[in-house]
């Protein structure tokens, strides 16, 4: 009797079986360049309940896999939607089609480039990357990305305690992509930094949410030698004292809170904006906006960067990405070089390169003899998503609206003049209502006079408040006496700096 029920299950086993694969169809997605040529891409394949769809062992994440050109997978009949991606310089194709049965279902496509920046000098990076390290390649092809470093180790995880570390972290493919293994992310109360270029892990794992201060690996890093270390979030309450400190590299202005498919609308645990001044979903990149705006009335001169958290966060590779230009010179030193002169621009979305006076964003335009300084602004914008206006801002504030017809063009946005010294960028945000893709310019910067710097009260005021709740809010989850010195110390020091940026202050 048991013999016969195990045939029983056997032969049930086998007919499911069987109708399963005569439910499924083959299907075969090419995507090929202008030339004909297989293009590596991401493919965002949903079926009729949105539910996304896997491709064998090609790399998925959430909602999309990367393929390098060509897929073959099988199907369930039914209908699907496909979009298909290749970052910012090619145009999307999106379509629906139906799967038959016992039919292959052969889809071809051709994916038009609208730009190519790098003929033109620009090469782009993701400075947050969380995808595994064998991946990386297809993923950077797919993505057309050019630098990429990855993040092994960070507070609670070390990919390095498993696998025996490169001699070498920075690898080079295609000529034109590099891929750095020994990035890594201190991400507790204040906050999160990101750590590049280094050759070896910080010691970060057992941290507490506020024991020991993050200045405490910020310090040995740059004892240590050579590191980039890039303030991942404006927002984060800890900002105020990286900011003190003058030890930073860049800050996240295209941050993982602004994703492909939605926003995320509060500042998790960092300083939160007035909701009734700036609704979601978008307001998060407003006040991200407004942050760095403050920063840069401080006289503080911080390139933007941009991060996707691709393999935490819902974004593809590459999502939020910074543009560096390097000309004819492009290497993977050259580009970070690039980066910390402000040669650049940060983007979701839009491409967006400007000129100021025939200068690229970074530029210092100098006046010794106090003499106004007249800026000429022309910009050339590409955007697959329609933008309304270019804006203008100068000291934190929009000081002009250009309203534009259609989605790409060149445009001239007339002239600035600054009597005293400040600075300037130019912005493009999409009339996208679910998340907010935009690009933005680094600073350019205009000296007059003896104060070289715009130096705003408000703004220094602005820090210097927010250092005051933060060494409040300290002793809440850290009860040490000793640990609690150590690290309210930190923070003494940043208030004392911002009261002193505020004494100096030469503008409101």
């Amino acid at each position: 009797m048991r013999f016969a029920a195990m045939i029983l299950v056997l032969i049930l086993a086998i007919s499911m079986s069987r109708f399963a694969t005569a439910d499924n169809a083959n299907v075969q997605i090419t995507v090929v360049d202008q030339s004909g040529a297989p293009l590596p891409c991401r493919i965002h394949l949903h079926d009729k309940d949105g539910k996304p769809q896997r491709a064998g062992d090609l790399p998925f994440f959430r909602d999309h896999f990367v393929c390098p050109g060509e897929v073959r997978m099988q199907l369930p009949v039914g209908d699907y939607r496909v979009e298909i991606e290749r970052g910012p310089e090619y145009e999307q194709y999106a379509d629906s089609f139906t799967v038959a049965e016992s039919a292959v279902k052969e889809l071809s496509v051709c994916l038009k480039r609208i730009a190519n920046l790098a003929a033109e000098g620009w090469y782009s990076g993701d400075l947050h990357v969380h995808r595994a390290i064998e991946d990386i390649p297809l993923l950077m092809r797919a993505e057309d990305l050019n630098v990429a470093p990855v993040i092994t180790w960070w507070n609670n995880r070390n990919v390095w305690s498993a696998r025996e570390r490169p001699k070498n972290p920075l690898t080079q493919i295609d000529g034109n992509r590099y891929y750095h293994v020994m990035a890594g992310e201190d991400e507790r109360e204040g906050g999160a930094l990101m750590y590049f270029n280094r050759k070896q892990h910080l010691p970060i794992t057992g941290s507490t949410r506020e024991y020991p201060s993050p200045m405490t690996f910020v310090n040995q890093a740059h004892e240590e030698g050579d590191v980039w270390i890039d303030i991942e979030k404006p927002f984060w309450w800890d900002v105020p004292v990286w900011l003190a400190s003058g030890q930073f590299d860049s800050v996240g202005l295209a941050n993982n809170h602004m994703c492909r498919s939605r926003m995320y609308e509060s500042e998790a645990w960092g300083r939160p904006r007035n909701e009734d001044r700036l609704p979601a979903p978008r307001g998060n990149g407003f006040w991200t906006q407004e942050i760095y705006y403050h920063i840069l009335n401080c006289g503080l001169r911080v390139p933007p960067s941009a991060g996707s958290a691709s393999g935490v966060l819902p974004n593809p590779l590459g999502y939020n990405r910074v543009y560096v230009y390097c000309g004819d010179d492009f290497n993977y030193d050259t580009w970070w070089q690039g980066l910390k002169a402000g040669r650049s621009f940060v983007t979701n979305g839009p491409l967006l390169l400007a000129k100021a006076n025939g200068q690229l964003p970074g530029h210092v335009f100098a006046s010794t003899d106090e003499q106004p300084v007249e800026i000429d602004m022309e910009v050339s914008l590409i955007s697959r998503d329609p933008i309304a206006a270019i804006e203008i801002i100068r000291n934190g504030k929009i000081e002009r609206t250009v309203p534009i017809a259609g989605k790409s063009q060149a445009i001239n946005l007339g002239k600035i003049t600054f009597g005293q010294s400040g600075w300037f960028l130019v912005r493009a945000i999409t009339d996208l209502e679910h998340t907010f893709r935009f690009a933005s310019t680094a600073p350019y910067y205009v000296e007059v006079g003896s104060d070289k710097r715009f130096l705003s009260r408000s703004s220094a005021n602005f820090f210097l408040d927010w250092a005051v709740e933060r060494i409040a809010r300290v002793p809440l989850k850290l009860n040490d006496s000793e640990k609690l010195e150590d690290v309210l110390a930190h923070h003494q020091r940043a208030k004392k700096f911002w009261q002193q940026v505020a004494a100096e202050a030469n503008a409101d």
